[in-house]
């Protein structure tokens, strides 16, 4: 079992959630993807495809947030930054009507698309506007590590409410930020195949560093901390309700392989949280 680690995109409003265009750049109005953000992950679609075979990926992480979607057999849904297109593979897999992944990256889009083009899964990947006739129409949009790649509250606010566009009514939206509670020892997480840190104090919207360390890899992304309550305020301004902060889990298989003390530390600080709400 594999994941995609990261995705990155904005949104532009028109009015309401229902009249939103999904737009896959990180600027405050509609405009071309920026020079930097797009070309931090063009060049890592196979890195994160080798990221997502480490043991944190196929025994916590994928597992966990595959737990919580449930059964996903005749869902529509929107994989939101869907990066090298690693978990609409797996969801698509899994039974789901109809997957549609959309992203910045053209390297990373590139790759998800000829993964597809040599196992074929019906799946589509966008680069630029959700198309209108696909607005309020999905059952589940998934965000797996794309709250971090808003910069000010303002665009994290765009985001979240661009989901709620793309939604159903009912619908749910599941998203993976950084943990507000995540270790600040540099090092804490090197044992799952990555490092993270920030010199910044605290608070919204400071920078922080995701380094992959692992096998021969060594790449560095941006991000940003938000925190819980600025978190939960933004969801339910877009409409959300029932917020829940889910738990992680380890698999049997994993704890078998190396050991409950391996992921015991993960466990009580995790880097990411996991939001799941419904519209």
């Amino acid at each position: 079992m594999n994941c995609c680690i990261v995705g990155v995109w904005s949104a532009t409003l028109a009015a309401g959630p229902r009249e939103v265009g999904i737009h896959m750049a990180m600027g405050v109005e509609r405009r071309e993807p920026s020079a930097t953000m797009d070309s931090q992950f063009d060049s890592l679609g196979g890195v994160y495809e080798d990221f997502s075979g480490l043991p944190f990926r196929k025994y916590l992480e994928f597992p966990t947030v595959l737990g919580i979607i449930g059964q996903p057999t005749g869902l529509s849904i929107l994989d939101f930054g869907c990066g090298n297109g690693v978990y609409a593979r797996c969801l698509a897999g899994k039974g789901a009507r109809h997957v549609v992944g959309i992203d910045i990256s053209d390297g990373m889009l590139t790759y998800a698309r000829e993964q597809e083009r040599r196992s074929p899964q019906g799946i589509t990947f966008i680069s630029g506007d959700l198309p209108q006739d696909l607005l309020g129409t999905f059952d589940l949009v998934l965000s797996v590590y794309v709250l971090p790649y808003a910069s000010d509250r303002a665009e994290l606010d765009r985001q979240v409410r661009a989901a709620a566009g793309a939604l159903r009514r009912g619908g749910r939206y599941i998203a993976l930020p950084v943990n507000p509670a995540y270790d600040g020892d540099r090092d804490y997480y090197a044992r799952y195949g990555f490092r993270l840190s920030s010199s910044d104090p605290r608070a919204d919207g400071a920078v922080m560093t995701l380094e992959l360390c692992f096998g021969q890899h060594q790449e560095t992304v941006s991000a940003h901390y938000w925190t819980a309550p600025t978190l939960e305020d933004s969801l339910r301004q877009a409409g959300f309700t029932a917020i829940t902060w889910q738990p992680h889990h380890v698999i049997e298989e994993g704890i078998s392989a190396l050991g409950a003390d391996f992921w015991q530390p993960y466990l009580d600080k995790p880097h990411a949280a996991i939001l799941d709400c419904t519209l």
